[in-house]
């Protein structure tokens, strides 16, 4: 019978999605996630087969804790404020390893080596902008948007802003809770 890990995974990922989020992929080693996770060598690759795999699993993770956090925003006060709290969540983030966006993070590192995990965090930015648009169908369906706004170009242009304002966050002498305002704002005009 084979020995059961003794190991939480989920905890694993969660800490090499903070490691890897904070430092890049090509900046985190074997070694880096080795020391990160606590494990020898031959269990790391027992557990996830080889960093790439391993990337893309935190890459997973970070979609989906944040779908969760913008699901559970649009249930307790509907779509349409849920994608207005949402930016200053972003730059709120609490304990996160980094302001800027993991999936762009890696997009714009990986994409100019055509590695597939940089098509692999596209496919969930789109997801993450499929799920913004869902949220402004359902704002237009309740009379909060207007019905002639393009759901889907408003969700594109929404994910942007986001990314402009994580980015916005890191720097210096920018005052990113008024941009998170700004932004907020401006959803709030789409009833004409």
């Amino acid at each position: 019978m084979p020995r059961r890990p003794e190991y939480d995974r989920e905890d694993l990922i969660e800490r090499a999605r903070d490691l890897f989020w904070a430092q890049g992929w090509a900046g985190t080693s074997l070694k880096d996630l080795e020391g990160v996770l606590k494990m020898k060598p031959g269990s790391f690759y027992a557990a996830f087969g080889s960093k790439d795999a391993l990337y893309e699993l935190t890459l997973e993770r970070y979609v989906r804790d944040g779908l969760a956090r913008l699901k559970a925003l649009a249930a307790k006060h509907g779509p349409l404020e849920a994608l207005q709290i949402f930016p200053r969540i972003v730059i709120e983030g609490g304990h996160t390893p980094a302001r800027a966006c993991m999936l762009s993070k890696t997009l714009l590192e990986l994409q100019p080596r055509s590695h597939p995990l940089a098509e692999t965090a596209n496919k969930h930015l789109k997801s993450m902008e499929a799920a913004f648009a869902d949220l402004i169908v359902l704002a237009q369906a309740e009379g909060q948007v207007a019905p002639h706004h393009d759901a889907y170009a408003l969700a594109r242009r929404y994910q942007s802003d986001l990314m402009g304002l994580r980015i916005s966050s890191e720097r210096d002498g920018v005052d990113a809770k008024a941009i998170a305002a700004e932004i907020s704002e401006s959803l709030a005009k789409l009833s004409d």
